[in-house]
């Protein structure tokens, strides 16, 4: 499917390409894109009437996360198409500044027979047909003719289509309950004018009804409308904060409990089929395949939990599946599949299935992560497993402990288990608390059934448990105030 064609640059071995192309980005699905060059030798739209000059496959993904990379060109064989090279930049679109106004009134009109007045502002912006277009309102302030409004955020774009020099016009009123709302009076401006206020220097509009100024001769205004400080600030985005080069440390953590039936009997969770796959795997593959792309040196540690491990057949709830205590790292989701293999013969499912080691061993790392003051790593957990918790008390704990880091916990259910006490920790329906009675800060642990998915597309299970970690991302770093790597201010 060909999605869009830049222009040609005439006799140039060096081009740069003025025109865009602009494609919807979703995080939680790999979106594969082909970048073809040709040499236009006619006028002809058809592809094949041209010279091919290679070409670059990858996905999305890989091009948000590197903000810009150079390749070889290829041949359709995969081997390099001469010495050209490609270089493809990516950049958001979208508009993120939000703007904060805090906004007061002196001296209003009285509007009510035995009391003052209940005064609230409404903004306008011009519209496309050119008449005004209300953008906000603010709350009612009872019995007074100096207000004293609550300070409010609204996009930039909305309030102003983003333009700051746009006028704009506020309008005040005397509320009444029947609906008939009195007008006071009205003013133009602009945020860049608004943005002129500082806490010391409060800017002051006069509100004037155009009515009241006809009649009298002596008439000055209706009032003052004090903006008393007016910030444009970022909202940054998931994308914004890898773009701006934050990195997801993915870790993988696998169930080895007795309760899987042992792996060489086709009836085990464990047992790998003769299409080489089983749930576990599938479910690697779905998560892994996706985050991949988010991790620049692609080394997954890979940890197993309630085996018997060779040579002396203690129970471990934190081992390295590839058998490597100081190196648990396996490369690219393939190196994960791979380990998982090799080890399945070596131990024996044991028990009792527990949680919190595992989370605790990525919590270390995450915590570590956050010595460096920046948005520069978010650590994800995907723990796959068929049943029900032995610690729920220390996972509690663990995950409410865990909500003040950089890091969140996937669990993707196996089996046909009950997944009660999984339902529990992902705090959907409730916040979460440790046995201590401690709230999560934030809701970090996404539980996803895989027998929901068996019969459905393997992009289907990726989307329903990658669907909340961008937000989670962002409310991390928003929570510690922090703004992505290298972002321009306001």
């Amino acid at each position: 499917l060909q999605l869009d064609r830049t222009e040609t640059a005439v006799n140039n071995l060096n081009p740069a390409f003025a025109k865009k192309f602009i494609v919807d980005y979703h995080f939680e699905e790999v979106q594969k894109l082909k970048f073809a060059l040709f040499d236009q030798d006619k006028s002809s739209m058809q592809l094949y009437e041209h010279d091919f000059l290679g070409e670059f496959s990858c996905t999305l993904g890989m091009i948000v996360s590197s903000k810009k990379i150079a390749r070889t060109l290829l041949l359709g064989n995969g081997k390099p198409a001469g010495k050209g090279m490609i270089t493809i930049a990516a950049q958001e679109l979208s508009d993120n500044r939000v703007i904060t106004l805090s906004m007061a009134g002196r001296k209003l009109d009285k509007k009510d027979l035995f009391g003052k007045s209940d005064p609230f502002l409404e903004f306008y912006k011009p519209g496309d047909d050119g008449k005004w277009m209300l953008v906000h309102r603010t709350e009612v302030i009872k019995y007074t003719l100096d207000p004293i409004w609550k300070p409010f955020t609204v996009p930039l774009v909305s309030l102003c289509d983003g333009d700051v020099e746009k006028i704009i016009k506020v309008m005040c009123y005397d509320y009444d309950s029947d609906g008939g709302h009195d007008f006071i009076g009205e003013f133009q401006t602009s945020v860049a004018r608004m943005c002129e206020a500082q806490d010391a220097f409060p800017l002051e509009l006069e509100c004037i009804n155009p009515k009241k100024q006809k009649k009298k001769k002596n008439y000055k205004n209706s009032g003052i409308i004090i903006v008393k400080s007016c910030k444009i600030t970022r909202d940054f985005s998931f994308l914004d904060y890898i773009l701006g080069g934050c990195q997801l440390m993915f870790t993988v953590g696998i169930d080895f409990t007795a309760s899987n039936g042992n792996p060489r009997d086709s009836s085990s969770l464990h047992y790998i089929n003769p299409m080489g796959t089983n749930e576990y795997l599938s479910a690697i593959w779905a998560v892994g395949q996706i985050i991949q792309d988010y991790d620049s040196d692609k080394m997954f540690p890979a940890l197993g939990f309630g085996a018997q491990l060779p040579p002396d057949w203690k129970v471990s709830h934190e081992f390295a599946i590839n058998f490597n205590p100081t190196n648990p790292f396996c490369s690219g989701v393939e190196g994960i599949v791979q380990a998982y293999s090799a080890c399945l013969p070596h131990i024996r499912f044991y028990g009792p299935t527990n949680f919190s080691p595992i989370i605790n061993h990525v919590a270390r790392f995450a915590a570590q992560a956050t010595q460096q003051e920046s948005a520069s790593q978010y650590f994800i957990l995907l723990i796959i497993t068929d049943g029900v918790i032995s610690d729920m008390d220390e996972t509690r704990h663990a995950v409410v402990q865990a909500s003040k880091l950089p890091m969140s916990i996937i669990i993707v259910g196996v089996g046909n288990a009950d997944f009660a006490a999984m339902e529990f920790l992902d705090g959907d329906s409730r916040v979460l608390r440790s046995y201590t009675g401690e709230e999560a800060v934030r809701d970090i642990v996404q539980f996803v059934p895989f027998r929901d998915f068996r019969n459905a597309p393997k992009e289907t299970l990726a989307k329903a448990v990658l669907a909340e970690l961008p937000q989670q991302v962002v409310q991390y770093f928003k929570h510690q105030n922090l703004p992505p790597i290298n972002s321009e201010p306001a």
